[in-house]
């Protein structure tokens, strides 16, 4: 494929037409930032941790996305200036320790309310978990950056701004391994600041964590420019491993202060009441400041300082100065929350983000907004079933798993489409290619769609000392044998029974002995840091090409494969490959089974680079394949398309990648999505599907441009086999447009064509195998005009497309329909479906079949073969649709002709006023939109007649069914009755 036309399908507006497709879930995910607006009431907004920044105006009824075009969804902190609204800062980055995060790329602002956006700075502290606004000027500020979350840097501490972000001046530093975690101003007097310094950092293995003695709370009294440590009441690290703090400070009066302290044994919730000189452990319940290294969140209602709430497993709330409490929300499951905001005028009206996502209260927690309107799922992995359609399955942070239709009968996709899984939240789902009602997933277990039960199905030596586990392990079906289901702990397991026994086919595969990166640092002698097997299979690739050969990657840096089921293992690891280097997924060669690929992830290494390798030799010999990635984007996924050799996908943490040259050099495939982690990616179909962690899934409908080499002038690209479905089957209203819901894919037939230069003229034909035209479409043709009436989804109105003649790369779609009958001006509103809504009247159904399309343009012309299929989920026979078919475009004929009739009689009547009185007899009087009257079919009429033709063919085409048999007996009527009215009015002429 050309570099001009890979710009063209990539980059040129004219092929906006190829866009990512969201279809949820439409559940929140894991929100780290949340901020509301006092003098707006209704208005707030939310940082997802990968899903970036969201805004709502009517309290969280509806949620609009407002950092969609930036470099990074990861958001761990938002402030809004409290002395104008309009200006809003963010911190990227989700300023947590934890195994599973992503980092971000600094500072941003915006003077609009969100609108548009400006990078300041502070790109190198990759996390920063809180922001602190002076409330009297909009343009102070104080920023926490904790730093680097796998190794040390010096960007970290708390800076300074006095110019809005601006500038910044590092004021509270202690070393390269302690970060800032929390910074609050006294709203009596913003020249008092404290601040939190946290030392702590992640390990590259999964679960590990390093802590030292740089944790404590600061405190300033000029504003910033000096500070000194408060350890009076607080434990310490030498006697208690002192670490991450959390502030909270009462507005009403500023001496009282709250935190969350975590200690070995003296942690929880402490208070102070002189300003923070002086702090005592208040409550002995534990759950109160449960996790708080990770929640740290606690706030203090703005009018009466003993009523405190703080974020944990639940939120908890305190009214008499934190010596009790009650849990809040959450009870009695929990929903891990991260951030508290309290309207400073209504302090019954609180903002609270969770891993869930983010509600709001008005009453004070009686109720709440919902976060089933928030899609900011973070999915781990992807699959597709072989269902009709097809559904998107993977487990979600924090969440469960859910299994998403890629369309739906109702239109769109909305709540009712997906559903869960019913396995953990962590990792892999795995649909049973032969029985799409069955999923396996998290680390194991079977669930039956039908029943809605689920069981875990694990191997029963995974329970014995040996075996480990993470987070997300490889569940997959082989691509060859789909009775064989593929399991990985630190060992490969197999099954062929539906996991009623297993058998172990490997011998613990990850390093037994390994020097800890240079990245641990200082801690490298410490006990966390001790040598010791702790790895595990990361992914596991079976060849689509041979039964025995399967490919396996460890996340402590080793890649090994067998070529005969098992029997042997071989390590193949590429010499670059470091401990710890984390082989985040392989995909075993669609064209030879010698060839394999690996995208390398080296976050956990302190690495933001890219790293995907190539083996065209079984692992002899690998080239590293990442020129055109961004030095800062680490990959997760790589796939080859198994259609087209040397077409590669990859996902990066920002965006997806193509390559039309076997990994040689890589193009963006970002378009309309935004920056988020594309955790895996699989190719369905004609579809390109990709799990991301923080938007859920998307897919990229119809990826045949992508397999072809363009051939200029004139280009029309094969397009890929079509399901003949309707869009909306239901005798129901529409959904409100509030309502949250995704896009359905392109109803009908895509065609994709190049023009090389603009074309005076486009005709493009749609042909039945016999040569006979079904449908044509001119670049002349008119755009039809929608109105909107306010109380409609868009997506709900469908207008017809109109044929592009600009150079460029194009997208259309055949709706797979004949032609409309005349109808519009004298009869009923045409719908294929009588459900559509009645702005976009269609004609009769194309039968499923070989078709022929032809494009034109000039003196160029291209043809390629089409075909039809009908919804697998009809049982109707052939000869049925064939004769309703047949049917419809008899009637459809004479609607036709009696439109032309109409037309005829009504310039008659002007041209021989002395038939005035007969001709308006036969024409008859309005619209005729239901059945005529006995009385009326004594004096039939043109207009009349038409509209009964109308209700017969909207009848006739309203399911996939054969006509009954009074429906074919009223057309056989009506046509003679049709016949007899045309007779009357030709002998007046």
């Amino acid at each position: 494929m050309t570099n001009l036309l890979v710009a063209l399908l990539l980059a040129v507006p004219a092929f906006s037409q190829l866009r990512w497709r969201p279809i949820g879930p439409i559940r929140g995910g894991r929100t780290k930032a949340a901020a509301g607006v006092a003098q707006r009431p209704g208005t707030y907004y939310i940082g997802a941790v990968n899903g970036g920044v969201w805004r709502t105006d009517d309290f969280g009824r509806t949620w609009e996305p407002l950092f969609d075009e930036q470099g990074t969804g990861s958001i761990g902190a938002i402030a809004v200036a409290p002395s104008n609204p309009d200006i809003v800062y963010v911190g990227s980055g989700e300023g947590l320790q934890r195994p599973d995060l992503s980092t971000g790329d600094g500072f941003y602002k915006s003077i609009d309310a969100g609108k548009t956006w400006k990078h300041t700075g502070l790109r190198e502290g990759q996390q920063i978990p809180q922001i602190a606004v002076d409330p009297r000027d909009p343009n102070r500020l104080f920023v926490a950056v904790l730093g680097h979350p796998y190794g040390p840097n010096e960007e970290r501490g708390i800076f300074r701004s006095t110019d809005g972000g601006e500038t910044f001046e590092r004021v509270l530093y202690k070393d390269a391994d302690t970060g800032g975690a929390d910074v609050v101003l006294d709203p009596s007097d913003p020249r008092i600041v404290f601040a939190v310094l946290w030392e702590a950092r992640q390990a590259p293995w999964e679960n590990g964590e390093f802590s030292g003695p740089g944790s404590g709370l600061y405190k300033s009294t000029d504003g910033g420019t000096t500070w000194r440590q408060i350890t009076q009441g607080l434990p310490t690290f030498e006697g208690d491993k002192l670490g991450r703090i959390g502030l909270g400070i009462s507005p009403s009066q500023p001496a009282r202060m709250y935190a969350t302290v975590v200690a070995r044994k003296t942690g929880g919730l402490y208070r102070s009441d002189d300003h923070g000189e002086s702090w005592a452990k208040i409550t002995d319940d534990e759950h109160v400041a449960e996790r708080g290294d990770d929640f740290a969140e606690v706030k203090v209602d703005p009018a009466n300082p003993d009523i405190v709430y703080t974020a944990a497993v639940v939120v908890w709330k305190s009214v008499d100065g934190g010596k009790t409490f009650s849990a809040f929300r959450g009870a009695p499951g929990g929903d891990d929350y991260q951030k508290i905001w309290i309207d400073p005028q209504r302090p019954g009206t609180l903002l609270v983000a969770s891993d869930q996502g983010a509600i709001i209260t008005v009453n004070g927690g009686a109720t709440w907004s919902s976060w089933y309107n928030q899609p900011t799922a973070q999915m781990f992995h992807v699959a597709a079933d072989n269902a009709f359609p097809y559904r998107v399955c993977g487990g979600q942070q924090e969440s469960g798993s859910a299994c998403v239709a890629s369309r739906s009968i109702d239109g769109a996709i909305t709540l009712r489409d997906w559903h869960p899984a019913s396995f953990e939240e962590y990792g892999y789902a795995a649909p049973d290619p032969l029985d799409p009602e069955i999923v396996y997933g998290g680390r194991i277990e079977r669930y039956d769609r039908r029943t809605g039960q689920s069981v875990n199905v694990a191997p029963e030596a995974l329970r014995r000392p040996g075996y480990r586990m993470v987070r997300t392990q490889p569940v997959i079906f082989s691509p060859l044998d789909p009775h064989t289901l593929y399991f990985a702990s630190n060992s490969v397991w197999k099954t062929t029974d539906g996991a009623k026994s297993w058998t172990q086919i490997s011998p613990d595969l990850t390093r037994a002995k390994w020097e800890p990166p240079a990245s641990v640092g200082k801690y490298k002698g410490a006990e966390e840091a001790k040598p010791e097997q702790r790895g595990v299979i990361y992914t596991v690739a079976p060849s689509p090409k041979d039964r025995g050969t399967i490919w396996i990657g460890t996340d402590d840096g080793l890649i090994q494969v067998t070529r005969d089921a098992g029997t042997s293992w071989h390590d193949v690891t590429p010499p670059q490959l470091s401990p710890w280097t984390k082989v985040s997924l392989m995909d075993a060669g669609h064209f030879d089974a010698q060839t394999s690929y690996a995208a390398i992830n080296t976050l956990r290494l302190d690495d933001l680079r890219p790293h995907v390798l190539r083996t065209h030799d079984g692992g002899k010999t690998w080239q590293e394949i990442v020129r055109g990635l961004p030095e800062d984007a680490p990959v997760n996924v790589v796939r080859e398309d198994p259609l087209r050799k040397g077409l590669l996908y990859c996902g990066t943490e920002h965006a997806v990648y193509a390559s039309f040259d076997d990994g040689d050099s890589w193009q963006p495939l970002r378009l309309n999505m935004p920056a988020t982690s594309i955790r895996d990616l699989v190719v369905k179909d004609t579809d390109l599907v990709v799990a991301t962690h923080g938007r859920g899934f998307w897919i990229l409908d119809d990826v045949a441009p992508l397999r072809e080499d363009a051939k200029p002038p004139l280009h029309l690209f094969a397009p890929p086999k079509t399901i003949r479905a309707r869009w909306n089957t239901y005798p129901d209203t529409p959904p409100p447009p509030d309502e949250p819901m995704s896009p359905n894919p392109p109803d009908g037939a895509v065609i994709d064509y190049v023009l090389d230069a603009k074309a005076p003229l486009v005709t493009l034909e749609i042909l039945d195998a016999g040569g006979k035209l079904v449908r044509l479409y001119t670049s002349a043709d008119k755009a039809e005009r929608v109105k909107d009436e306010g109380n409609i989804p868009r997506w709900w109105i469908r207008p017809t497309p109109v044929l592009s003649a600009a150079a460029g790369a194009h997208r259309f779609v055949w709706d797979l329909h004949y032609s409309t009958p005349a109808a519009a001006e004298f009869g009923y509103p045409i719908s294929a479906v009588p459900h559509d809504t009645p702005r976009e009247p269609r004609g009769a159904w194309a039968l499923p079949g070989r078709y022929t399309i032809r494009l034109t343009a000039g003196a160029e012309s291209r043809t390629q073969p089409l075909v039809l299929e009908m919804d697998p989920r009809v049982k109707t026979k052939a000869a049925g649709l064939e004769q309703q078919l047949a049917l419809s475009l008899r009637v459809a004929e004479a609607m036709q002709r009696v439109s032309a009739a109409l037309e005829s009689l009504r310039k008659l009547k002007s041209a021989r006023p002395a038939l005035g009185k007969p001709l308006t007899e036969l024409e008859g009087e309005g619209r005729a939109e239901r059945w005529p009257k006995p009385s009326e079919v004594e004096k039939p009429s043109l207009s009349r007649w038409h509209g009964r033709l109308t209700q017969l063919f909207v009848l006739l085409q309203s399911a996939d069914v054969a006509p009954t048999t009074q429906a074919v007996r009223a057309v056989g009527q009506t046509l003679t009755e049709t016949d007899g009215l045309l007779a009357r009015f030709h002998k007046l002429q």
